[in-house]
């Protein structure tokens, strides 16, 4: 792991523990997943195993094929028949293409794909909903996470952690996909907090939730929330939190995106310029995690009444701005605290709180 990426997350922790009053070890949070499951890096395949980078015809992309929806589409991506392992036939159409071509072609399929270092650096976007309230902690809280897999569930822990009462919102038929892997990823990013089942589809349960949050976390493409009519709106106070893959605006906002490969449109990689390979395990997941729940912290001691808009691949493009050259072991591992809730297990504590609080 590069030195500077390990200091300037550092920082973040730190600011993060000045606010929240909250000590969080920003090593743990970068190397903990793959200190839990065995994972280490390996050169140009990320250390999870889905997602590879290879050398197109005038650069480099990556590709993400964690999904069996990713694998199915991988003859539609190259027109060539592929065996039981589909990427033999990758590298080959990569090699043979330029890199926006490889981007545009995968991106058409809703594959998770990016070209090195084609994101800029930028800070989370802010946009007033509301006024300002009280500037106020985490402390004793109500947040609404709807995130699943690793950043947006990482900011919920960690304002879990500084006191906030979080409740993890997913749905029966498709509930958080880390729930089907390891169980201590799981519970490491999910203890704490309460498992509320919603159907998206009816939301009744759901908007009153959202209604009496401070802060709400969410991930989803700013469409699949907007289709059933929830979304951000004008409310006194409320922190709403918005973590994508590529942004918001424009075509980016369908981009799909991994770990892996938004760290690798954020240009960070280790390795050299002629010869890149991973960095880290999925970097672009914690340290939005971790940026996303500082930023939540910082806007409520503001007074909140904000919309916080935060790219994995752009908070990448911010580490990838400071040297890389001076590299560290880090081995940090997380120490057990607790499971994760089953589904829906707290479906009634939930629903009379909200009932109390109107």
């Amino acid at each position: 792991m590069p030195v500077a990426v390990l200091t300037r997350a550092r920082l973040a922790a730190d600011t993060f523990q000045r606010l929240t009053g909250v000590a969080v070890d920003a090593d743990e949070l970068l190397a903990g997943r793959a200190a839990l499951l065995g994972l280490s890096p390996q050169g140009r395949l990320s250390a999870g195993g889905a997602t590879r980078l290879m050398p197109s015809r005038d650069g480099w992309c990556a590709l993400t094929l964690s999904r069996q929806d990713d694998i199915d589409a991988v003859p539609a991506l190259t027109e060539f028949e592929t065996t039981d392992d589909p990427w033999p036939a990758v590298e080959r159409w990569v090699g043979e293409r330029a890199c926006t071509e490889v981007a545009a072609r995968a991106r058409l399929l809703g594959l998770p794909v990016a070209a090195l270092g084609e994101t800029a650096a930028a800070p989370p976007r802010i946009t007033d909903l509301g006024a300002a309230a009280a500037p106020r902690d985490v402390s004793g809280l109500l947040v609404a996470d709807l995130s699943s897999m690793w950043a947006g569930p990482l900011c919920g822990q960690l304002l879990s952690r500084a006191g906030a009462t979080v409740v993890k919102v997913e749905t029966r038929a498709r509930p958080d996909g880390t729930r089907a892997g390891p169980s201590t990823f799981f519970d490491w990013m999910n203890n704490g907090k309460l498992s509320y089942a919603v159907d998206f589809d009816e939301p009744s349960g759901l908007r009153q939730l959202l209604d009496a949050a401070d802060v709400v976390i969410e991930s989803s493409r700013p469409a699949a929330l907007a289709r059933r009519g929830v979304g951000p709106a004008p409310r006194d106070g409320q922190v709403w939190l918005r973590i994508t893959g590529h942004g918001t605006e424009g075509e980016r906002a369908n981009w799909v995106a991994f770990g892996d490969d938004a760290a690798v449109s954020g240009g960070l990689v280790g390795g050299t310029d002629s010869e890149p390979v991973f960095c880290g395990d999925a970097v672009a997941d914690p340290l939005t995690g971790l940026h996303g729940a500082l930023a939540a912290a910082e806007s409520l001691s503001r007074g909140g009444g904000q919309l916080i808009e935060l790219s994995m691949a752009a908070v990448a493009a911010t580490y990838a701005a400071d040297d890389r050259t001076v590299e560290t072991y880090c081995d940090a591992t997380p120490k057990p605290s607790g499971t994760g809730p089953a589904l829906g297990a707290d479906n009634g504590l939930v629903e009379r709180r909200l009932v109390a609080s109107c």
